[in-house]
């Protein structure tokens, strides 16, 4: 990841919380890296296996975008439903 697209702690509105080889992960970071850029937000990637608490929250779903703190949504992350969450619009969890 380029430093230029990450932010310091805290202070990114996009988080992707993502694991090391994975290929969800690989195509997440890309979705939130176009959507972040064209929405002129910060984002910032954090390992799930690097944080206890985040790897007990998350290690089945990564990987996760937060949004302003909050889970927006997990898996196979939908370009559409990040754009709809930084646009402030209610967030529905889809079925699976």
């Amino acid at each position: 990841m380029d430093h230029a697209e990450r932010v310091g702690a805290g202070s990114a509105r996009v988080v992707l919380v993502s694991r090391v080889g994975c290929h969800l992960c690989d195509d997440g970071r890309e979705v939130v890296r176009a959507v972040a850029a064209a929405a002129g937000v910060g984002w910032e990637e954090v390992d799930v296996d690097a944080d206890p608490e985040l790897r007990r929250r998350f290690t089945d779903k990564v990987p996760v975008v937060l949004v302003d703190g909050a889970e927006r949504d997990f898996g196979r992350l939908d370009a559409d439903r990040l754009r709809q969450a930084l646009a402030g619009r209610r967030w529905w969890r889809r079925g699976r």
